[in-house]
């Protein structure tokens, strides 16, 4: 038996699967965020931990026979939270999150102090890392700073309460921005640029290895008759990449969640800083990956839905299939944007909207603008050297079938859609445990069934390429006009 634990931020998931990799068991808890101030975004680390009690509890309340038999666990969760422990293991404040807007001015700093952010890091300087979080902090709350003895990611945070250990994964961790990503370990000289160093960040492995075994007071608490190893895990995004079987170089998939990635697997470091390519080592061994975010995909849709008082499911079943692109652009940056433009302050708009548009027209230009943004960072990601031959469709959006379409036919590649079922992060996290307790990966990373492909439509080919160039008109627009 094997457990994965996602520790996202509205909740944290775990799952328990037997030896072939079927779902068992699984139990849910939710969290909260803290918004203090406009752009601020904070959890309490201990909320992560209660909620690990809680779904684990869950779990042994389910199947108590089956927890006995847990033999390994694969930790996942949002990246780049700055979770600071003093010497006693202790948190100093609440984490600073992944969406968190403060830092802008600590990024400016330091990619103008030490360039090699970009060449070693690999990736621009941005608000949500952890290392310009660490910037403001030290600038902004001293006294914090001076007692800072460790710094953690929230789901290496888990990882201590489950086994008392400092450690950290090569995937997670390269989101810090401390890392020299080629050589998966952490660089000395960009630890320096904000104050720490080397016994400052835990100690790391590989996603697939072992870290360290559960403690033998949470064995006894929740049944293992054996200590389970500790997988390293993974960031969200790679372990969700193990849940898809998105380990080989060249395998990606697209995710349609409430931000949207394109993710694709390499076998060399390959970053694209100039476009705000996130270039980071994958949580299998010898392997890296590439990602274009944008921040606000199916959030788009949610939007819309929430204010035309309608169901996501209502506004995308009333488009029918796929014709052409809307007369309607619509630019999705509710919350800035990513990549490829790095920019926190550009807000969301639409263009071309007459008498005529109504319900069907701003929902068509929704899916649309995602998709532009999604083809933002295929270009992206073809800047670097990188080649995308196919993808596999994840996440809530990956529902609606005629959003597949329009993809599929604006990036020019099949989208394969698989047979309804959780390839979560959760998955992924299960099976980095179970690489860890047999120590092999072989095997173990496989693809999920398919429900169907969606290829690109000739038809709609040259329409949406047309349609796309005339879009990316209006972000230059947007900016001159002070949005």
């Amino acid at each position: 038996m094997f457990i994965g634990l996602d520790i996202g931020t509205s909740s944290v998931k775990a799952i328990l699967l037997d030896e072939n990799q079927v779902l068992v068991a699984s139990a849910t808890a939710e969290l909260t965020v803290g918004r203090p101030h406009p752009g601020w975004s904070e959890q309490d680390p201990e909320s992560w931990w209660t909620a690990c009690e809680t779904v684990l509890d869950s779990l042994k309340q389910q199947v108590p026979s089956k927890m006995a038999a847990v033999r390994g666990i694969g930790l996942s969760g949002h990246m780049h939270g700055a979770t600071l422990l003093d010497a006693d293991g202790k948190p100093l404040r609440p984490c600073i999150l992944w969406n968190d807007g403060r830092s802008a001015k600590q990024c400016a700093d330091l990619e103008a102090v030490e360039p090699k952010f970009l060449s070693l890091g690999g990736n621009r300087v941005m608000p949500g890392f952890t290392a310009p979080k660490l910037q403001w902090v030290r600038e902004n709350e001293p006294e914090v700073f001076a007692k800072t003895a460790m710094v953690l990611l929230p789901k290496d945070y888990v990882r201590f309460k489950l086994t008392g250990i400092y450690a950290g994964d090569m995937s997670d961790s390269a989101g810090t921005l401390w890392m020299d990503v080629a050589k998966r370990d952490w660089s000395d000289e960009l630890l320096a640029a904000t104050g720490l160093n080397r016994q400052n960040m835990p100690r790391l492995v590989e996603g697939s290895d072992v870290s360290g075994e559960v403690t033998s007071d949470l064995c006894a608490r929740w049944g293992f008759d054996k200590a389970p190893v500790v997988a390293g895990g993974g960031g969200d995004n790679a372990a969700s990449a193990c849940g898809v079987g998105a380990v080989e170089p060249g395998s990606g998939f697209v995710s349609l969640g409430t931000s949207g990635v394109l993710f694709v697997t390499n076998d060399r470091f390959s970053p694209n800083v100039e476009n705000a390519v996130h270039a980071f080592c994958h949580a299998v061994p010898n392997t890296w990956h590439q990602m274009g975010v944008i921040l606000s995909a199916t959030d788009s849709l949610n939007w819309l839905a929430s204010r035309l008082k309608k169901t996501p499911g209502e506004l995308t079943a009333a488009l029918g299939g796929a014709a052409g692109p809307s007369d309607v652009s619509f630019l999705p940056y509710l919350g800035g944007e990513r990549t490829p433009h790095n920019d926190v302050a550009i807000r969301a708009g639409f263009a071309g909207i007459s008498h005529e548009t109504g319900d069907a027209e701003l929902t068509h230009a929704v899916l649309d603008g995602v998709a532009f943004a999604l083809k933002d960072c295929l270009v992206a990601l073809t800047a670097a050297g990188t080649k995308v031959d196919r993808l596999l469709a994840v996440g809530g959006g990956s529902r609606s079938e005629v959003w597949l379409e329009i993809i599929a036919s604006l990036l020019e590649v099949p989208i394969d859609v698989p047979i309804d079922g959780d390839f979560g992060a959760s998955l992924g996290a299960a099976r980095l445990g179970q690489a860890a307790a047999l120590g092999s990966t072989e095997g173990i990373f496989s693809k999920p069934a398919l429900r169907t492909t969606i290829d690109p439509n000739p038809t709609l080919i040259p329409a949406y390429a047309d349609a796309y160039q005339r879009w990316q008109k209006l972000y230059p627009a947007f900016k001159q006009a002070g949005f």
